[in-house]
């Protein structure tokens, strides 16, 4: 196969990822926490039942399984017969970033080699050439050269090795073996903290600037961008990035397709079902949207196949404008008040994380606030557990820092982020309006931007016998209300 076919195919819609933020449990699970066969059944189950046309293969920070396309072929031969992994359908492998994750750095290696191995299988299974799996995603991107020792290792090291000869008189590597395919691959760079996002279209260009690549993948947090620097800053960094984006992909002639990872919850992008076509009308110029576990499985299968249906027949336009200038005076402001608030939160939220039921095998993530150099040894759990344990406190972490927005700068969020408002109203019904994180410059400022405070009557009393259980040291009934809450809501954080 020539490297450049691959770039034919079409682009994924739908990408259904292993984020561990749901509260109800998948029929096929063997156990609370997916790991091993149970993700296999997963994919399987988002392609065949739920209509998503991508999986995220997710081998940072678990124990991996690279042999995810031998067991889909052969667990499921007659689906996949029919639904071709490479053209029809896509596996995307999300791999550790050495620069960053040095104790999981050699993991990239293993991911890197498994390549070709699933290529073979493929080329048994279908009788072609399409490989099944030619796309990595990057996360923590910072620079051009993190995405291009990637996409030079996989050439440079693992590819052109298999023409060595072993001696002068002896066979190649390949000769031996069997050819190593695809080629090359795709390195997608997941930019997670709002100083690399907003300058995500200079690093893009760069590592485009010496390759024949016609069509570029450019993947944007929202999870872990909102913990580190609340939801406005998140948001409007998405959305200057977007534009920046779109600006590049018409300057150099490159075709760029952006992913966006949102979860269900409000604070994590606030896609699910429900607001399937409010998401993919804010965000015009989003190729690809995530499927994360809440949306899969805390709602009724036929309406996450309906969203799915919408999001891949949606029309793609340019990215919506934006007056940058304004929109980052309002990020410098809000997220040195978000983070302002955080350091004493932190014991509170460490608190409860613990009681947050796990969902997948994971080991820890370290974001933003878990280096002491950040922000005065301030360490904070992943991003779900942290929405979870606020929404459990009564105090969702949309409403953190909203003081801190004037008049003016309310005024720019509705016309600039349309679903601004409707976020703040979808977490509104889980505040507890007298609980002692709610302070008075936040109801002062929820009043003033016209927000009433209805809290849901159910989620009040469990949030306040959450209280009553972290205070007597029940850890049962904690982690029992805690589920409670999140069945209630749809989405664990």
């Amino acid at each position: 196969m020539q490297s450049g076919k691959r770039f034919e195919l079409k682009i994924p819609r739908c990408m259904s990822t292993q984020h561990p933020d749901n509260a109800s449990l998948p029929f096929f699970a063997s156990s609370s926490v997916l790991f091993g066969e149970d993700e296999i059944r997963e994919a399987y189950y988002a392609f065949s039942h739920l209509g998503c046309d991508e999986q995220m293969w997710d081998v940072e920070g678990k124990e991996i399984d690279t042999y995810v396309v031998k067991k889909l072929l052969s667990f499921y031969p007659e689906y996949f017969r029919n639904h071709t992994i490479g053209e029809d359908l896509r596996i995307t492998l999300r791999a550790p970033n050495p620069t960053v994750e040095r104790t999981e750095a050699k993991i990239l290696l293993e991911i890197l080699e498994s390549i070709p191995r699933s290529f073979d299988t493929a080329r048994l299974f279908y009788g072609c050439d399409t490989p099944p799996i030619f796309e990595v995603i990057l996360p923590m991107t910072t620079s051009a050269r993190c995405i291009d020792r990637v996409y030079r290792y996989y050439t440079d090291h693992i590819i052109a090795r298999q023409k060595v000869r072993f001696r002068n008189d002896d066979i190649t590597i390949a000769e031996w073996i069997g050819d190593f395919l695809p080629t090359h691959i795709q390195v997608i760079p997941l930019f997670e903290d709002v100083p690399t996002m907003l300058k995500a279209d200079e690093i893009v260009a760069e590592y485009l600037s010496d390759k024949r690549i016609t069509d570029q993948r450019v993947f944007l947090a929202r999870s872990d961008t909102a913990m580190n620097y609340g939801l406005v800053s998140a948001a409007l960094a998405n959305k200057i990035a977007l534009a920046r984006l779109d600006a590049l992909s018409n300057r150099i002639g490159v075709r760029l397709h952006p992913i966006i990872g949102m979860g269900s919850a409000p604070f994590r992008g606030g896609l699910s079902p429900q607001t399937a076509v409010r998401v993919g009308t804010e965000y015009p110029s989003v190729v690809t949207f995530t499927i994360q576990s809440a949306f899969k499985f805390d709602n009724p299968v036929e309406k996450v196949h309906t969203a799915c249906e919408y999001l891949k027949t949606r029309q793609i336009g340019p990215a919506t404008p934006i007056d940058v200038e304004r929109a980052l005076s309002i990020i410098d402001r809000y997220s040195a008040a978000y983070r302002g608030l955080i350091p004493a939160l932190a014991p509170l939220i460490n608190n409860i994380a613990k009681y947050v039921p796990k969902r997948r095998a994971r080991k820890l993530h370290t974001g933003l606030f878990g280096y002491a150099r950040e922000l005065d040894g301030v360490a904070l759990p992943r991003a779900i557990s942290f929405t979870c344990s606020l929404y459990s406190l009564g105090l969702p972490p949309e409403l953190l820092a909203l003081e801190s927005l004037s008049a003016e700068d309310f005024a720019f969020l509705k016309e600039t982020y349309p679903s601004f408002c409707a976020k703040i109203s979808e977490a509104l019904p889980y505040v507890d309006p007298s609980g002692p994180l709610m302070t008075d410059a936040l109801r002062d400022a929820l009043a003033a931007f016209g927000f009433d405070i209805a809290p849901h009557p159910e989620n009040l009393a469990i949030v306040r016998a959450i209280r009553e259980a972290l205070a007597r040291g029940d850890s049962v009934s904690v982690s029992d209300l805690v589920l409670r809450a999140a069945l209630l809501r749809r989405f664990l954080g």
